[in-house]
């Protein structure tokens, strides 16, 4: 019997070895020089509800994001890895670039957003306490992700046509001072506001100067749906005063600053064109409450 053992243990062995040798291994020596995270924005929402039900949403639905931040006493939630998509965006455009879940890390924020009431629309404020973690947060993901101030953006820069959070009552303003996020230098905006006198450039430049910002726009030079919806979601970052959607001359001086070739174009046109209202009356919109009741 030994005779025969002993072949059928050489036998298992050599199986063995075998088996171990084909195992895989990589080597990590070498690293590219040429790479940089999968993350390339950061996208900036508001829940339109409660924290229960935003946490519930966010973790039991078929929507998600990075992170949560809840109100009053906000507490900052990390609900997917930064290394795995969540399911924020939805159908997106920025800078050419579609559907940003796969580029992007999305920050919710709970605040209802809006109450629709019979003659406008009340938009709710923002915890001041929530700006403060939202601004720590923000460093924290820019600086460990190489990613600049003017990539983080809002739901409704990169979806115009479906939404608008985080809407016209949050304060990019204190983004803006704190570093994380980018809007017009004011110097060029008043160049731009002195120079137009409130003159209004044509639709064509506003959809060809918001185009080059990173806005997806139609380039037809006409006022329609679409381009307002595109002209609402700036004028609401940039200029939350009048968000109507309709070109007008301080969005003009602001859009030119953000985008220098589009203000050299306009500037060094010998006979600029000017805007023109529609002879069709435009579709009427429910305007911002004059009063906010915080």
């Amino acid at each position: 019997m030994s005779s025969l053992v002993r072949p059928v243990l050489m036998l298992c062995c050599t199986v063995l070895l075998a088996a171990c040798g084909s195992e895989l291994v990589i080597d990590t020596r070498y690293q590219a020089s040429s790479q940089d995270s999968r993350a390339q924005y950061i996208i900036l929402h508001y829940t339109s509800s409660g924290f229960e039900r935003s946490l519930h949403t966010l973790t039991q639905r078929d929507v998600s994001s990075h992170y949560l931040i809840s109100d009053y006493d906000p507490v900052i939630y990390r609900l997917v890895d930064e290394n795995q998509r969540a399911w924020h965006a939805g159908e997106s455009s920025w800078q050419g670039r579609t559907w940003l879940n796969s580029s992007s890390i999305g920050i919710e924020l709970v605040n209802p957003g809006y109450t629709d009431e019979a003659a406008c629309r009340r938009w709710h404020p923002w915890d001041q306490r929530q700006i403060d973690a939202l601004i720590r947060l923000l460093r924290d993901i820019e600086q460990r992700h190489g990613i600049a101030p003017e990539r983080v953006l809002g739901h409704s820069d990169i979806a115009p046509q479906r939404k608008v959070d985080p809407g016209p009552r949050f304060p990019w303003a204190q983004l803006v001072a704190a570093g994380v996020a980018t809007g017009a230098d004011p110097q060029r905006t008043r160049v731009m506001r002195q120079w137009l006198a409130g003159r209004t450039p044509a639709v064509s430049w506003f959809q060809q100067s918001l185009h080059d910002w990173g806005y997806e726009v139609p380039l037809h030079g006409e006022l329609d749906e679409v381009t307002r919806n595109v002209i609402a979601a700036f004028q609401m970052r940039y200029r939350p005063a009048r968000f109507n959607g309709i070109p007008d001359s301080e969005t003009a001086a602001i859009l030119a600053a953000l985008v220098p070739d589009q203000a050299s174009h306009l500037l060094n046109q010998r006979d600029p064109e000017w805007y023109q209202a529609p002879e069709h009356a435009l579709a009427p919109r429910l305007p911002p409450c004059t009063v906010d009741r915080d």
